[in-house]
């Protein structure tokens, strides 16, 4: 084995990332080190790389949608495999010391460290994880899997502040790789969905209902019934008092993004009758373990196309520009 591994480095906010040869991670205590077998591309990767997310750790091997190869073991780490197959999420790393570890509200962690943000990433041949963070994937295909691990993680948590499987008529806007793998478990679940996209989006709408929407439409226009909840993967803020007027009373929209744009002011009487707004932040172990076990289960099947390692910076720009249905994969 080599002591160096190709990545995908971003040097500075704004520009494009770098493909260098640079050395090759090596597991601390309580890390593993994986070989990077397939990364996704998550739209949170393009606000870290865009500058909208502040003060990444620079230089940066984004990517936190990794499945991996176990190839090493830091000190202290038991029960892990060398070979084992392992999924590291966007959350990687917690004190379990603050107030919010103590609650048990790990996501919410004062020192949080976040994979391919403030920690390095999946962009690459290998990469570090603490062993705490990386959990069992089911299945062989990484390609597949790989989205699971954000785009799924943050979906389900989003659904389950919505209600769970409680609300029956169910809004999703912006349908992309969240959408796509949330629809799935939502229409086993019994849920009617109705998708909304960018306005005019015709082949968005059409992927929507081709995986069983009941109505799919732009977001400037109605559904044909109240909604009992909304889950918005869009990160525009003008799609929160749209949502609001589309919700019944005591209905709640629920954002699942980690960034959006300014929610503009909007007239209390969408927010009256005890509708509810909430945002979703980062994930906690719990999430991880009880989508994992249950996306086989549904079975979740997610839709990818895949890039080689060294057009991560087309992969971005084709999720930047809606060039994509489903998902985005690097593969190393």
């Amino acid at each position: 084995m080599t002591e160096t591994m190709r990545a995908m480095r971003l040097h500075a906010p704004g520009q494009p990332l770098v493909l260098e040869e640079v050395p090759r991670p090596a597991p601390g205590p309580g890390e593993l080190q994986l070989r990077v077998l397939a990364c996704g591309v998550c739209r949170t990767d393009l606000h870290v790389v865009d500058g909208e997310l502040p003060d990444p750790r620079l230089p940066l091997v984004p990517g936190h949608e990794i499945i991996g190869e176990v190839t090493a073991l830091g000190e202290g780490v038991t029960g892990v495999a060398l070979g084992e197959r392992l999924g590291v999420p966007w959350l990687g790393w917690t004190c379990g010391e603050c107030a919010p570890c103590l609650r048990g509200e790990e996501n919410l962690c004062e020192r949080a460290e976040f994979t391919g943000y403030t920690r390095g990433g999946g962009y690459a041949e290998y990469c570090v994880a603490d062993a705490r963070y990386a959990f069992p994937v089911q299945g062989d295909d990484a390609q597949a899997s790989a989205p699971l691990l954000c785009a799924g993680l943050i979906g389900y948590r989003t659904w389950r502040l919505a209600g769970g499987e409680a609300p029956r008529r169910l809004g999703i806007y912006g349908f992309g790789a969240a959408a796509h793998i949330l629809i799935q478990l939502a229409l086993a679940r019994g849920q009617r969905v109705f998708a909304f996209t960018r306005p005019g989006d015709a082949e968005a709408q059409a992927f929507a209902r081709r995986l069983g929407a009941e109505w799919a439409g732009g977001s400037d226009e109605a559904p044909p019934e109240a909604l009992d909840a909304a889950l918005l993967f869009a990160p525009v803020g003008e799609l929160v008092p749209a949502a609001l007027s589309h919700v019944r009373p005591g209905g709640t929209v629920v954002s699942g993004g980690i960034h959006m744009s300014d929610i503009p002011s909007f007239p209390y009487r969408l927010l009256w009758e005890e509708r509810s707004v909430k945002s979703v932040a980062n994930l906690t172990r719990r999430d991880g373990e009880a989508f994992l076990a249950l996306a086989p289960q549904v079975p979740i099947r997610t839709e990818t196309r895949a890039y080689p390692l060294d057009q991560a910076n087309r992969a971005l720009d084709d999720l930047r520009e809606g060039r994509l249905s489903g998902a985005a994969v690097l593969i190393p």
